[in-house]
């Protein structure tokens, strides 16, 4: 018997249950009950549904059944860069947390760009997420209080709100960075070099003001040549580097502010001994990078899983109901010493 042929597809047109209906010959009401699981049809008359439904390639239609109970069972995430390792782990942990509870992540990158963020999150909004969980990229967020009196549970990671009092789940990164610099001072440094991210973001502020306290501890001074905040690219990073390693007092180790600036550190550092034969310089890098543990980089690790996991279940907390006030987390950090936060400084 020749099979039924298919019909063509109409993309951007999905079938529906009346045409289902119509290709089984029954009405609307026992095609919902086959779907649904209902009683109340006739196992010829099921069989004829289905064989539609598989014909058609209908699919339920989720969206329209949990809005009828209010939610659309989906979160929203806005990050800065899904392909940097530390945030494609705390979107894994978001995941795990989401599926737990019967519900689909959507995520979106920022690229470190406040009016993307912006627009990506009132995107998700306007797609009627239950809820948002944002790493922020910009310092206002007010944008987002008309959508959390409409019932939008929003959890900020990372970084804290700006201007806007709601929870937030942060790492360490004052503490963090205060204990990799005194591991540096603890190992006979006193000219240490600073390299981290733009200023205005909350994490590179914070480490910047953990180098300071821990050379405040200390009683070293700062010479303000050693400090080079600024863009991430490889291209900055490298010339901060060289400034800070030359001239007649340089540094003899350095404190990098996150993990693109440890990487590019590793790089220069590496081409700097390997061409120059100039002595060694200590490395410590705030958050851990791969082959970290195998190239031998001593970092101050966070942990992108507890802060993903730790977010997504407030923001859950909030879903079900918990109505206190705004909480603050921080989640602390770990030293990791691998050997280049603990090469001593040279003697010359």
């Amino acid at each position: 018997m020749a099979e039924t042929p298919r019909p063509e597809p109409r993309y951007g047109n999905r079938p529906t249950m009346k045409d289902v209906a119509a290709r089984a010959g029954v009405g609307l009401k026992t095609v919902s009950r086959v779907v649904n699981g209902e009683p109340g049809v006739t196992p010829e008359t099921e069989r004829r549904v289905r064989e539609a439904i598989d014909a058609l390639g209908f699919r339920r239609n989720d969206s329209a059944r949990v809005l009828r109970k209010g939610r659309t069972a989906t979160i929203g995430l806005v990050l800065e860069d899904l392909a940097d390792p530390f945030y494609g782990q705390l979107s894994r942990a978001v995941e795990e947390v989401a599926r737990a509870h019967g519900t689909l992540l959507i995520n979106g990158s920022s690229a470190e760009d406040p009016e993307r963020e912006r627009e990506l999150a009132l995107a998700l909004c306007a797609r009627r997420v239950d809820g948002l969980i944002v790493i922020p990229a910009g310092d206002d967020h007010r944008y987002l209080e008309p959508e959390i009196r409409a019932g939008v549970a929003t959890v900020f990671a990372d970084r804290p709100a700006g201007l806007l009092h709601a929870d937030a789940v942060l790492s360490d990164s004052f503490g963090g960075a205060r204990e990799g610099v005194a591991h540096l001072v603890a190992h006979g440094h006193r000219r240490i070099g600073f390299v981290g991210d733009r200023p205005g973001i909350h994490t590179a502020a914070e480490r910047l003001r953990g180098y300071r306290a821990a050379m405040e501890d200390a009683g070293l001074p700062v010479d303000e040549r050693w400090v080079a905040p600024g863009p991430t690219d490889p291209e900055r990073v490298a010339a901060a580097l060289a400034g800070m390693l030359s001239g007649p007092e340089p540094v003899t180790a350095v404190f990098a502010g996150n993990n693109r600036v440890t990487v590019t550190a590793v790089r220069v550092l590496a081409g700097r001994t390997a061409v120059a034969g100039g002595p060694p310089v200590a490395l410590v890098g705030f958050d851990d990078v791969e082959l970290g543990d195998v190239l031998g980089v001593t970092v101050v690790a966070q942990d992108p899983a507890g802060l993903g996991r730790t977010a997504a279940q407030q923001l859950f907390r909030r879903l079900e109901g918990a109505a206190e006030a705004p909480r603050r987390v921080v989640i602390g950090t770990r030293l990791l010493a691998r050997g280049s936060g603990e090469v001593p400084p040279s003697s010359g």
